[in-house]
C-alpha cells in the first residue's frame, strides 16, 4: 500500500481509533484491564511517546530505540518508542513527545509536526499512564542519539505495520515472568508490552484508513 506525503497524513489524522480492541492484541496475557477512574485512582505518573514518520528511499519509517539498562527501571534494555516522564515545563503530552523525541533522537523540536494523539495505554508494573502521538518530520532526519538512554535506533517501516497477523507470534521472554506474550518480531529485534500495544493500534489505523 502506497500513500503520498499529505494523502498519508490526511487519513492518519483522520482515521478512527481503536483503543482497547486494538491494544489487547498485543497486551500481555497477565495484564488487568483497568477503568479510566480505576487508573487515577493509582495516581500514575503521565508520559507520552512519540511515532515519528519520515520519509527515506520512497519509503515511510519511523524511529524505534533500544534502550540503556538502568537498574531501577522495570522497562531498561527494551525496545521502545522515543518518549518520557511529563515534567512541569510541559504545557501538554503533545509536547512531552517533542520534547522527548528532540533529546532522544537530536532532532530539532521545530521539525518534528503533531498529526494526532492515539489511545492512551496504562502500564501497571511502573504505574504510567502514557499517551501515544504521531507526528512527522519533513527534514529527512540524521538521528543523533542520547548515549545515556538508547544503545541502538531501529529505522521501522510503516509498511511492516501493515502486514502484522492477525494473530501474533507469542514468545517467553526476559520480563514476561516466564509467559509467552505477544511479540512484533523484526529482524531479530523483539518489540512487545506496551509498544507494542501502541503500534498495534497504529496498525490497525493504516489498515482501515
Amino acid at each position: 500500500m502506497k500513500f503520498d506525503g499529505r494523502d498519508l497524513l490526511n487519513r492518519i489524522k483522520n482515521t478512527s481509533l481503536y483503543g482497547e480492541h486494538a491494544h489487547s492484541v498485543y497486551s500481555p496475557p497477565y495484564r488487568p484491564l483497568f477503568s479510566y477512574e480505576e487508573i487515577l485512582e493509582k495516581n500514575p505518573r503521565f508520559a507520552a511517546v512519540n511515532i515519528l514518520l519520515y520519509f527515506k528511499n520512497n519509503e515511510w519509517y519511523f524511529p524505534l530505540m533500544q534502550r540503556t539498562e538502568h537498574e531501577r527501571d522495570r522497562h531498561s534494555g527494551q525496545i521502545s518508542l522515543p518518549g518520557g516522564s511529563r515534567e512541569a515545563q510541559d504545557n501538554s503530552f503533545a509536547h512531552t513527545a517533542i520534547r522527548e523525541t528532540s533529546e532522544e533522537m537530536g532532532i530539532e523540536k521545530p521539525y518534528i509536526r503533531i498529526i494526532r494523539e492515539m489511545s492512551p495505554v496504562y502500564i501497571l508494573p511502573s504505574n504510567f499512564y502514557v499517551h501515544p502521538f504521531v507526528s512527522f518530520t519533513k527534514k529527512n532526519p540524521t538521528f543523533i542519539p542520547q548515549k545515556n538512554e538508547v544503545v541502538e535506533l531501529i529505522e521501522f517501516p510503516v509498511s511492516t505495520l501493515l502486514q502484522l497477523p492477525d494473530k501474533p507470534e507469542m514468545m517467553v521472554l526476559a520480563g514476561s515472568r516466564n509467559v509467552e506474550v505477544p511479540v512484533i518480531n523484526f529482524e531479530g529485534y523483539r518489540i512487545w508490552g506496551a509498544t507494542s500495544m501502541i503500534l498495534s493500534e497504529f496498525s490497525q489505523v493504516l489498515k482501515n484508513m
